[in-house]
């Protein structure tokens, strides 16, 4: 539950330095009035500041709780203990004990969950209107009545989960790369010197003692923000706000850290050994915190240097000097201080000190002119067009309720998204080159990641980072305005338990409408009436199945191709048209289908058509594209054999499909580095004329549009669109027999903190008359957070952040997975685990009627809030589409949902789990894991390379640490 990366409102999409002056038809639009998100704020007698946003699209609320607190607070010695007080708060309270997240799937919640960052710790959720007076119930009894239900226990358990967490994020290529920045950029008594998670031993060392002295600093109400956003009024709000947290004391005043910007006063450099396929660079400054104009200019500036395939850096080093596969520029945006960072994937075979002399060059070139008209009016269009499609959702991780709490928090202004977005607006080419000119000529932190060699010990080496030292001028923090609080009466029985919900609203999805174009291609529109854009999906019957008895791969990478150049267009224009418009695209491929889709502004809806009509019919497929496009590909497939999810996903399904069959395939999608080396343009033109066809295609619309209105928008760009003479391929997706006996397959990965563990079936198809049997069933087992898996291996066992198993949609057998990625000397005894509940909830132990209950409701009462954005309506429509549902399927979930019982879920299940079946992957360190797991007797034990073919064993080579 931990955020990786800041919220930043103002994020832009890709802009960079012109090559060709711009069509006048694709000119960036002049000055617009700033996108308005209407707020009521006001304060409860304790200091509770409470925001409301009314938006009656859904009978849904957003529920957004912000504790000005965060990793930043913690004194020396307590570094992870806000975002491990984060997994406590989800332990349970004292009027509601067990799993804080079990009336909530029942209610139907989505958007759920918890995060931590520098500054912050925030938790929200989206619920039924009608489900609202009980998350705001959770909500409150959890922060008012907490200490009483958590004991050592519950802390040994989440001090456990956020270890495993932690270890997952360290078995990642590049994960020990944020601390070792930190540890380089800010003075050791900088609050931002340590990342959020903290270390090992001082989680180790965290006591009940400072449980409830942190509980009693940080969590009062004058300390917290209250956002509620959806359908709901100011008045509602004050009376529930009233109700269920008027009674909670204000808590003691919470000293403010102040902004302390800290640059580097000269450059320094280090260099990090990780299991990694290829060196990665990274250039960071310190920069000011957000809120600031010189930080939107330093945006705008990141934006023009490495924002994409326009930029300058990405068109010097990828496409003029070739020397690396990727490079891009960002600021993350902090409240005391921020980071603007330069990261490059170097190329195989170059030496990273040349991509260091040309990024530099171009840094250089840079602060000396600043950006082109162009490339800040592109960066403008990008970011007007990224906020209007980001006010479509309440909550979440994004959505309305974060805008208006980020600015409350940090800035004491619901409404500060304003003025950013005025910063922006206004923005000159003067005062992005001042900035930049003015930080970036600043100290930075050059970290050089590179491949670990044979022998590489993670204990030792460059693994220990040696942190900055203090530095003078720290500010004092600042104590709030002495504040009079007040506490209300307890209006609310507690000891009557969590309010039920008893009421549900109904689903609004819209009806289906269907059409053709002239040449008859078939038009299926969901109208969606939220924000001023449209979407459009081309969806061909395709897939990465179509490699079959081809090279595999080139259904990925001829897509990928066609989103590059067009007979008229080279890549960087293409890119560059649809930054001035504002409009996204692009082509890729699934399983069974490959999709080009179109997301553009209504006002630039016509020239966004017309590009992307030509990008769809004309790719150029040109020999330049091509090499450089593989280059990156290769790179990428290295990559995916360095990680842990990646390696499992290449060698799992070819094990369980078989050699041939059209999806014993990486899935991935990306095929094998032989045969993408041997790619030609023949071969991606091929596919395209094969396979990306008039008539093998529908097209799907959602948004704000018509039948009447978008048939001739679409017709006047692909109705001559005819198709060849040649008959459609077809793909031969044969039924795979059940495996006779289980077979267990190792990977090594040598120093691995973690072992991931994958096991696999195989389901009937996402076409099966029983598939919503199959979903609840698997839920229950273990597609939900209290799922039997996830309880077991993650709160019971504390062996992993989490455990689940899934499906994914496919028209033929499904995989069914397992998936635990669980510590390292706890290997065998997970897998165990996993095996027991397979076999239990087939025999000794079924699905009872309470856990698919459980289920059902969560699934039925979530349908409110699962359709709220244009995307998740077109995404229903893609499937019903797909796989030959009725257009009223949305519609009739809910009946047929409730239609589901102990029973046939039980059934779908034990079609599905047959544990003799199992086809076990299990990635680790084969010295620390291999003899364990081989002493489980699950089946026969094979250790295969990142392609899956045999090789020796190794644990008996290599002494055991």
């Amino acid at each position: 539950m931990r955020q990786p990366l800041a919220l930043l409102i103002a994020g832009l999409l890709s802009a960079g330095v012109a090559m060709t002056a711009p069509s006048p038809s694709l000119a960036a639009p002049a000055t617009q009035t700033i996108p308005e998100i209407a707020y009521t704020r006001f304060t409860l007698p304790n200091g509770l500041t409470v925001v409301v946003h009314e938006d009656h699209k859904a009978p849904v609320v957003a529920v957004s709780i912000w504790y000005h607190v965060g990793s930043g607070d913690e004194p020396k010695g307590k570094t992870g203990f806000a975002h491990l007080f984060e997994h406590l708060m989800f332990s349970g309270s004292e009027n509601h004990k067990g799993t804080y997240f079990a009336p909530f799937e029942l209610a139907g919640a989505t958007d759920m969950n918890g995060t931590t960052w520098f500054d912050r710790t925030n938790y929200f959720e989206t619920v039924p209107t009608t489900a609202l007076d009980m998350a705001l119930w959770m909500e409150s009894d959890r922060m008012g009545h907490l200490l009483g239900a958590i004991g050592q226990k519950e802390l040994d358990t989440q001090r456990g989960v956020v270890q495993n967490e932690k270890r997952q994020g360290e078995n990642r290529p590049y994960g020990r790369v944020d601390q070792n920045i930190l540890s380089n950029t800010y003075p050791a008594n900088h609050p931002y010197q340590h990342d959020t998670i903290g270390s090992m031993a001082d989680l180790d060392a965290a006591s009940l003692a400072d449980v409830k002295q942190w509980f009693h600093d940080y969590y009062g109400a004058a300390n917290t923000v209250v956002v509620l956003a959806g359908d709901i009024t100011p008045a509602q709000a004050r009376e529930k706000l009233t109700k269920y947290f008027g009674d909670i004391p204000a808590g003691p005043p919470v000293p403010r850290q102040q902004p302390w910007i800290t640059p580097l006063a000269k450059s320094s450099r280090g260099v990090q050994h990780d299991h990694v396929s290829q060196p990665r660079i990274y250039r960071t400054w310190v920069v000011p915190q957000l809120g600031t104009d010189d930080m939107v200019s330093l945006d705008l500036a990141s934006t023009a240097l490495g924002g994409g395939k326009t930029s300058r850096l990405y068109q010097r080093l990828v496409y003029q000097d070739k020397l690396v596969d990727d490079i891009s520029a960002s600021v993350s945006p902090f409240a005391l201080a921020s980071q603007f960072q330069i990261q490059a994937d170097v190329r195989e075979g170059v030496d990273p000190a040349k991509v260091e002399a040309a990024i530099a060059d171009e840094l250089k070139k840079f602060l000396a002119d600043g950006p082109t008209q162009d490339e800040l009016d592109r960066a403008k269009v990008g970011n007007r067009a990224s906020f209007v499609r980001g006010l479509e959702k309440v909550g979440g991780f994004g959505g309305k309720a974060v805008i208006l709490a980020e600015g409350q928090v940090y800035r004491g202004d619901p409404g500060a998204y304003k003025k950013d977005l005025e910063r922006i607006d206004t923005a000159t080419i003067a005062s992005v080159k001042s900035a930049a000119d003015k930080w970036l000529n600043k100290g930075d932190y050059l970290l050089t990641v590179l491949p670990a060699g044979d022998g590489f010990d993670p204990d030792k080496e460059d693994a220990k980072v040696v942190a900055l030292p203090d530095a003078q001028g720290r500010p004092e923090a600042k104590l709030p305005a002495a504040q009079q609080y007040s506490v209300g009466k307890n209006e609310t029985n507690r000891a009557a338990g969590v309010p039920q919900v008893k009421q549900f609203p109904d689903l609004s999805f819209p009806k289906l409408e269907r059409g053709k174009l002239k040449n008859g291609i078939e038009v299926v529109l969901a109208q969606r009436h939220t924000v001023p854009v449209t979407q459009i999906h081309l969806q061909f019957d395709a897939g990465y199945a179509a490699d079959q008895g081809h090279k595999l791969g080139t259904a990925s990478f001829a897509t990928t191709l066609m989103n590059e150049s067009t007979k008229s267009l080279d890549s960087v224009e293409v890119s560059k048209r649809k930054q001035r418009l504002g409009a996204i695209t692009s082509i890729g491929c699934g399983l069974d289908t490959c999709t080009a889709s179109l997301n553009a502004l209504n006002d630039q809806l016509k020239p966004s058509l017309e590009l992307f009509a030509d990008i769809v019919r004309n790719p150029a497929f040109k020999a330049d594209d091509i090499e450089r496009v593989r280059g990156q590909w290769l790179a990428g497939i290295a990559q995916e054999k360095t990680q842990p999810t990646g390696l499992a996903l290449r060698t799992l399904p070819p094990l369980l499909y078989g050699q041939g069959h059209a999806y014993g395939i990486p899935f991935t999608g990306t095929g094998t580095e032989a045969a993408i080396k041997s790619l030609t343009a023949d071969d991606l033109t091929g596919f395209q004329h094969a396979w990306l066809r008039p008539d093998n295609v529908k097209i799907l619309v959602a948004g704000d549009t018509t039948l009447e209105q978008i048939i001739p928008q679409l017709d006047a760009v692909f109705d001559d669109w005819k198709a060849p003479a040649t008959p459609l391929p077809k793909k031969n997706i044969a039924k795979v027999a059940v495996q006779a006996k289980p077979r267990v397959f190792l990977i090594d990965r040598p120093d691995a903190p973690q072992s991931l563990i994958l096991a696999g079936l195989l389901a009937p198809s996402s076409k099966a008359p029983n598939d919503i049997d199959i979903d609840v069933a698997n839920g229950a087992f273990g597609g939900s957070f209290t799922s039997r898996l996830n309880m077991n291996l993650r709160e019971d066992k504390r062996w992993a952040y989490g455990a689940f198993s899934f499906l994914r949609d496919a028209l033929g057998q499904r995989p069914f997975l397992m998936y635990a990625p669980v510590q390292t000397d706890k290997t065998a005894e997970s897998a165990r685990e996993v095996e027991k509940e397979a076999v239990a909830v087939i025999g000794a132990k079924p699905l009872t009627a309470q856990e698919v209950d459980k289920i059902k409701s969560s699934n039925v009462r979530g349908l409110p809030g699962s359709f709220e954005t244009t995307a998740s309506v077109l995404g229903a429509v893609s499937e019903i589409v797909q796989y030959g549902r009725p257009d009223d399927y949305v519609q009739t979930l809910k009946q047929h949902t409730e239609a589901v019982n102990q029973a046939s879920a039980q059934k779908a299940i034990a079609e599905i789990v047959k544990p003799q079946a199992l086809t076990w992957v299990i990635v680790g360190d084969l010295s620390k894991i291999e003899q364990p797991v081989r002493a489980l007797n699950l089946g026969e034990v094979q250790v295969i390379d990142a392609d899956g073919k045999p090789v020796a064993a190794k644990a008996k080579a290599k002494a055991a640490k």
